[in-house]
């Protein structure tokens, strides 16, 4: 009654994929999760509750129609943090519903415990009640995702000085807040309580920010945060925090700065939740940050049967990346044919004005050695834009000169995070900058500043030659494709010869 085919550690966004994936294989799936309901970090702390407080914030502070009716204007002059926490609990229950549904459906078993190795197929569940339950299982999958670093130094009180999770358990909104950390966590809560009017400053040792986006949309973005007042202290560490009579909390910058703020936020940095699994007893080792180490291909651990898919592998810890990670654990663990994923696929940072992006950034253009040219739109090009009242918003598309293919596509902005999807198919299916000069795009819509950077990219690459091989549309009965296999096999063979 205890032996599974799959037992899947965690219901994020990993465990979640890969159980249901391993259930429409046919086979019998088990899901252990330690939390009071299923969904993980991404549902209960993480992906959903951000961008769910995100949304809120932007409708009720009116910060989408402040184009047209300044910065006072507001959509509800008092927003609390009873406000925000409404509608994310409605949020919360309708995705763990969903979940539950998606489990019952196909059949599913899941169970509440704390689970950890007895030995390498093996492993013990502690229940509520103090009950320890045996599993086998004949592949595991550990999706335990991350938590918050929590340093010694700093004086964590949940309610001035918080972590990442902490953050949405708050009573009132501050009127100021230092957020200790410019990653992505760090720099969408900063983006997102500053849309409320709270006076943000954000502090990080290193004296750039978001490193893997290009750096023309970082600038952007950057410019976006200092016109709006955000303080940004990059490159000064915060050697001190401390809490205030009265309420108040202190932060002391190497710099010799000393700041007194309402709240602080520390946002730098997750570990992978492994402490609890005795990885020990199954031959296994997590790194200093608490995350395992995987093939890239199969998400297989050094330890036969054993495979790991979620942020607890690290970069680049998103829920639509672990998703799949999931899937392809899966279906290698029950020995299913498992596809590589496209090579290319985008990632997303929900701040105020989202970033998002997929494919090479100009300055891998240039230490690749690629000979390029850049298209560029910037949103108030558009008469969508327009009529949204949008000042900013840009959308930057990179082409190879050799090929012409689209190698990447860069987008800060009202709906970036949308609009990505559209350079991200045409990147993965070797489209060219004749894609967007001859293709016809809703008008008007945000979308057009394809067409806009398209444009601007081929007036200074210039016709395509005439001498060129023009790719001309085939019926779809008759037109011939190239198969995964061979198009798996290229790749190889390229990456042998690098």
């Amino acid at each position: 009654m205890n032996q599974y085919d799959l037992i899947v550690v965690g219901s994020g966004p990993a465990g979640r994929r890969a159980a249901i994936q391993a259930a429409k294989l046919d086979r019998k799936v088990l899901v252990i999760e330690q939390g009071r309901r299923v969904g993980g970090v991404s549902v209960h702390t993480g992906t959903i509750p951000s961008k769910t407080l995100r949304e809120t914030a932007l409708n009720l502070s009116g910060w989408r129609e402040r184009g047209f009716y300044g910065r006072a204007y507001r959509v509800k002059e008092e927003i609390s943090a009873e406000d925000l926490r409404r509608r994310l609990l409605i949020t919360l229950d309708h995705e763990v519903e969903v979940l539950e549904h998606q489990f019952a459906r196909n059949r599913v078993q899941h169970m509440r415990g704390k689970a950890s190795f007895a030995a390498n197929e093996t492993l013990a569940i502690v229940k509520d009640d103090g009950d320890i339950m045996h599993v086998t299982g004949k592949s595991i999958l550990l999706a335990v995702g991350t938590r918050p670093f929590r340093p010694d130094y700093i004086p964590f009180d949940g309610k001035t000085v918080l972590d990442s999770d902490e953050l949405l358990e708050i009573e009132e909104l501050p009127r100021s807040m230092v957020v200790i950390g410019a990653g992505v966590i760090g720099i969408e809560y900063a983006t997102i309580f500053s849309a409320l009017d709270t006076a943000v400053t954000v502090i990080d040792p290193k004296s750039t920010m978001l490193d893997f986006i290009d750096k023309e949309i970082v600038e952007d973005f950057t410019y976006q945060l200092r016109d709006r007042n955000m303080k940004l202290l990059l490159g000064q560490k915060a050697e001190k925090v401390e809490r205030l009579p009265g309420g108040k909390v202190s932060v002391t910058v190497d710099s010799g700065r000393r700041l007194v703020t309402d709240m602080v936020l520390f946002a730098a940095g997750r570990m992978g939740a492994t402490d609890t699994l005795n990885l020990a007893a199954a031959g296994l080792e997590a790194d200093s940050r608490g995350r395992l180490r995987v093939n890239p291909e199969t998400f297989e651990t050094n330890v036969p049967g054993i495979y790991a898919a979620g942020d607890v592998v690290g970069f680049p810890s998103l829920a639509s990346t672990s998703m799949e990670q999931g899937r392809i654990a899966a279906r290698v663990a029950v020995g299913a044919i498992a596809k590589e994923p496209q090579k290319y696929f985008p990632y997303g940072i929900y701040a105020v004005p989202e970033i998002s992006t997929c494919g090479l950034t100009e300055e891998e253009m240039k230490e690749r050695g690629i000979p390029y040219e850049c298209g560029i739109a910037r949103f108030r090009e558009t008469s969508r834009g327009h009529i949204m009242g949008l000042d900013t918003g840009l959308l930057k598309l990179i082409f190879s000169l050799k090929t012409r293919r689209l190698l990447g596509v860069h987008i800060v902005g009202e709906g970036a995070t949308e609009l990505v999807h559209i350079g991200q198919a045409v990147l993965n299916l070797k489209g060219t900058v004749e894609y967007f000069v001859e293709n016809t795009f809703n008008y008007p819509t945000l979308a057009e500043a394809y067409k806009i950077a398209g444009l601007d990219a081929w007036n200074r690459m210039g016709e395509l030659p005439k001498e060129a091989p023009i790719a001309t549309a085939q019926p779809l009965d008759t037109a011939t494709t190239v198969t995964g296999a061979e198009t798996a096999t290229t790749e190889k063979k390229k990456a042998a010869s690098k």
